[in-house]
């Protein structure tokens, strides 16, 4: 029987998902990077949003799979879309100013391979030119496409040792796909996104997802916050505290312990220290709800008038 290539990519890659707004150089970068520097064949999924600075053009030529909106609807919704046209087993988020490194995909599909199940949520490490934060490398490649220094990069990303880490809430992730449906994707009340990401987290914790990885040998450059600073932001903190009673720095710290090292993920949680920020919790809603109104949701009054 003939092998297609949908057949294949069920049995070898990703589907990568990458949500865009009008920001086409980086995004060619990243799929180039895709092409040139994985293990695997995977399937890109783009979602355009907006795309009328040549975007939604130079998609549909390289043929790639895509959803479009005509209007930036933020993340959550762009995830979910896409999630419409995965192929493969595996969901893999990326940012569109995000340039994947040479063996990215072998060191996650290999972690894959070891794992007795599906309930893992695993994350390529970053190198960022200024913001660290607090996972991964700060070593300063440029911070745009015109000072962006891809020689040097390509000869020095693995020169700095950096081990396996706790905490994995981030992207690039690795999700199951059928993880990802129990959990229902990610939630749009978020939008355009702020929090998205460790709230995702919350619903696989809520599951009982417990493996949180990183991945120190799967590494990923990031110019840092090419979208984030053009848009009008969501309260995510807010919303994240009303919706699960602690907030997300405490979920992190004591739950999921981001940035430990993976080698100490046996040593048992601080179960007081959390229980103390639960109840620290509880009383910032009090006054959240005292002082700020209501709902963790968008106001769906002004969604709709």
């Amino acid at each position: 029987m003939k092998t297609t290539t949908n057949e294949k990519m069920e049995q070898t890659g990703f589907s990568i998902l990458i949500p865009t707004w009008n920001n086409l150089s980086y995004l060619k970068l990243c799929v180039e990077s895709i092409r040139r520097h994985s293990c695997m064949q995977h399937q890109i999924i783009v979602h355009v949003n907006d795309g009328s600075d040549g975007t939604l053009d130079w998609v549909k030529q390289e043929g790639l799979d895509y959803t479009h909106s005509e209007e930036n609807v933020g993340v959550c919704l762009a995830m979910n879309m896409m999630r419409r046209l995965v192929k493969t087993p595996y969901i893999y988020f990326i940012n569109d100013d995000m340039y994947v490194l040479p063996d990215w995909d072998r060191v996650l599909m290999n972690e894959v391979n070891s794992l007795p199940n599906e309930m893992f949520y695993l994350s390529g490490t970053m190198i960022q030119p200024h913001d660290s934060n607090d996972v991964g490398l700060c070593i300063n490649y440029g911070d745009s496409i015109e000072t962006f220094q891809e020689e040097r990069l390509l000869k020095e990303y693995m020169n700095e040792p950096y081990a396996d880490w706790q905490g994995s809430t981030r992207p690039p992730c690795l999700v199951h796909r059928n993880t990802w449906d129990l959990v229902g994707g990610y939630s749009i009340e978020l939008s355009p996104g702020m929090y998205s990401d460790p709230d995702f987290a919350a619903k696989l914790l809520m599951v009982g997802v417990r493996y949180f990885k990183g991945l120190g040998n799967s590494r990923v450059y990031h110019f840092e916050t090419k979208t984030t600073t053009r848009i009008k932001k969501n309260n995510g903190s807010l919303q994240f505290l009303l919706k699960w009673g602690i907030s997300n720095s405490s979920m992190r710290k004591y739950i999921t312990r981001q940035g430990e090292p993976w080698a100490d993920r046996q040593r048992p949680i601080d179960a007081t220290s959390l229980r103390k920020a639960a109840r620290f919790a509880k009383l910032k809603t009090i006054v959240y709800l005292l002082t700020k109104g209501f709902g963790g949701a968008k106001n769906l009054a002004e969604q709709v008038l």
